[in-house]
C-alpha cells in the first residue's frame, strides 16, 4: 500500500502544481452586471461545455494508475478515487467563475448582451451546431481550389517561358516553384 500512497501524493503534488501555474483572471473591474451577461454568453456559446470531461478524465487515469500499481484494491481504489473526485465537483463552478470573468474583461457588456442574443437566435444556434460542417467544406473546396491553380499556373508559366527562351528552359514539375535561370 505505500506505492499506492506514494502515488496518490504524486498526483496530488501534481494537481496542485498544475492548478497553481494557471493565472486566475482578478474579477476586480468588472461589474455584476458585465458577469451576469458573460456567463449568458457562455451558456449561450456552450465555450466550457469541452471541460466537462476534465474531472471523469483525470479520475479514470488515477485510478488506472493507482490499480496498475496495486492491482488487489481495485475495488477500493475505485470507491476512493470516484468518492474524491465527486468532492471535487463542485470546483467546475470556478471554472465558470474564471470563464465569465475573462469574457467580461474582453468584451463589453453591450457586446456581450449582442453575442448572447445572436447565439441564442435560430441563426445563432444554427452556426454553432453546422458552422464546423462549413468550415470542414470550405476547406476541402480550398484545397481543390488551390490544386487547380497551381496546376494552371505551372502550365501557363511553362509556357510562357517555352515560348519566351525555346526549350532550354527548366522543365517544372507540378506543384513546385522553377528554379532560377543561370
Amino acid at each position: 500500500m505505500n506505492k499506492l500512497a506514494g502515488l496518490v501524493r504524486t498526483f496530488a503534488a501534481t494537481a496542485v502544481l498544475l492548478s497553481a501555474s494557471i493565472p486566475a483572471v482578478q474579477a476586480q473591474d468588472v461589474s455584476e452586471e458585465q458577469i451576469k451577461a458573460a456567463r449568458a454568453t457562455i451558456a449561450a456559446l456552450g465555450v466550457t461545455n469541452s471541460f466537462d470531461n476534465i474531472l471523469p478524465n483525470l479520475a479514470e487515469r488515477l485510478k488506472n494508475t493507482l490499480i496498475q500499481a496495486s492491482p488487489n484494491f481495485q475495488e477500493l481504489i475505485t470507491a476512493t478515487v470516484d468518492e474524491k473526485a465527486l468532492t471535487l465537483a463542485a470546483r467546475r463552478a470556478d471554472l465558470e467563475n474564471e470563464a465569465a470573468t475573462i469574457y467580461a474583461k474582453t468584451f463589453t457588456l453591450e457586446e456581450l448582451n449582442a453575442i448572447s442574443e445572436f447565439y441564442n437566435s435560430t441563426a445563432g444556434k444554427k452556426l454553432l451546431n453546422d458552422g464546423p460542417i462549413a468550415s470542414r467544406e470550405l476547406l476541402k473546396a480550398a484545397d481543390i481550389w488551390a490544386a487547380g491553380v497551381s496546376r494552371d499556373l505551372n502550365t501557363e508559366a511553362t509556357k510562357s517561358l517555352d515560348a519566351k527562351v525555346g526549350t532550354s528552359a527548366p522543365a517544372l514539375v507540378e506543384g513546385t516553384p522553377a528554379a532560377p535561370a543561370q
